[in-house]
């Protein structure tokens, strides 16, 4: 190809995500708005990452804020997917987040097909960021942001916690998400490279200990950690409760407030609990939430 007019580059390119209009809104129940499919970030040679933005009714204004992770192994999964036990819920988990006056944004990460760890960390980073830029038009307080994710997002929500991103977080909620790679528990094995979190690392986590340490929440935990809800099933078979129970411990050993909450008779992603078990810990979620939004504007960080 030859070289184009830079007039031609400059027009041929999609708006940058952090200057792009935003798409309209459509109406739901409650004054809930939905944008669906905002560009967020364009990492180097990658495809548009984008978000699906919740918003409470027209006229709220600095609305605290959640940042969703997706689930699925760190290699598929949907951003509007909050697990299969929440799928046919209506209203949508979402939308009664908002509903109760807390925006979502559920955001795209790179999976681990595309790019290998720490490319979802750095995209929820890129998401934080944006949303921090952009809180005006959304009617956000990029202060009082909790990320909240389900199994491989919870992992990602807990690891952006740790980070000590900017604006720091007001809170994490982590739904039975792994918090360790590099110590054989259950039916793991480190020295496997076929394991997703090998998939993830790009090598088996036993051959690239440094690599998996540092995606390891576990090795990460700090005193100044906000703090953290850590929801987990008794019975999951997947990611094993010690992960949650493990992290739970480091925090609160460091200094860092950590509630952990194990569900009765749960598999992975809630699978055999009974409904109103679910419905219980995502009000208990949700709860944490408003309360940690709260004592971030009380405590003078907005």
């Amino acid at each position: 190809m030859t070289p184009p007019h830079p007039d031609l580059l400059r027009r041929i390119q999609a708006p940058h995500p952090d200057t792009a209009p935003l798409p309209p809104a459509a109406r739901l129940a409650d004054g809930v708005r939905l944008l669906r499919g905002v560009p967020y970030h364009v990492p180097e040679g990658g495809r548009p990452l984008e978000c699906d933005l919740w918003l409470p009714a027209d006229g709220t204004t600095d609305a605290p804020l959640v940042l969703f992770l997706h689930g699925g192994a760190w290699r598929r999964g949907r951003r509007d997917d909050m697990g299969m036990r929440t799928r046919d819920w209506d209203p949508a988990p979402f939308a009664r987040i908002a509903a109760a006056g807390c925006a979502v944004a559920s955001a795209d990460y790179r999976l681990s097909g595309e790019a290998r760890f720490p490319a979802p960390l750095q995209d929820a980073q890129a998401a934080l960021r944006w949303l921090h830029l952009r809180s005006g038009e959304l009617g956000t307080d990029p202060h009082r942001t909790v990320a909240w994710g389900e199994s491989a997002g919870g992992h990602l929500a807990a690891l952006l916690a740790l980070t000590r991103p900017r604006p720091a977080l007001a809170g994490a909620v982590v739904w039975y998400g792994p918090s360790d790679l590099a110590t054989p528990r259950g039916g793991f094995d480190p020295g496997n490279p076929d394991t997703p979190e090998a998939l993830l690392l790009g090598a088996a986590p036993a051959a690239v200990p440094e690599q998996a340490r540092a995606a390891s929440p576990l090795a990460q935990a700090h005193g100044a950690a906000p703090p953290f809800l850590l929801c987990h099933g008794a019975e999951d078979t997947m990611v094993p409760p010690s992960h949650s129970e493990e992290l739970a411990a480091a925090l609160r050993a460091a200094g860092a407030p950590a509630e952990l909450r194990l569900v009765p008779d749960a598999d992975h992603g809630w699978y055999g609990a009974p409904e109103a078990a679910v419905a219980a810990v995502f009000a208990a979620s949700l709860d944490f939430v408003l309360s940690r939004s709260r004592a971030a504007g009380d405590n003078g960080t907005r």
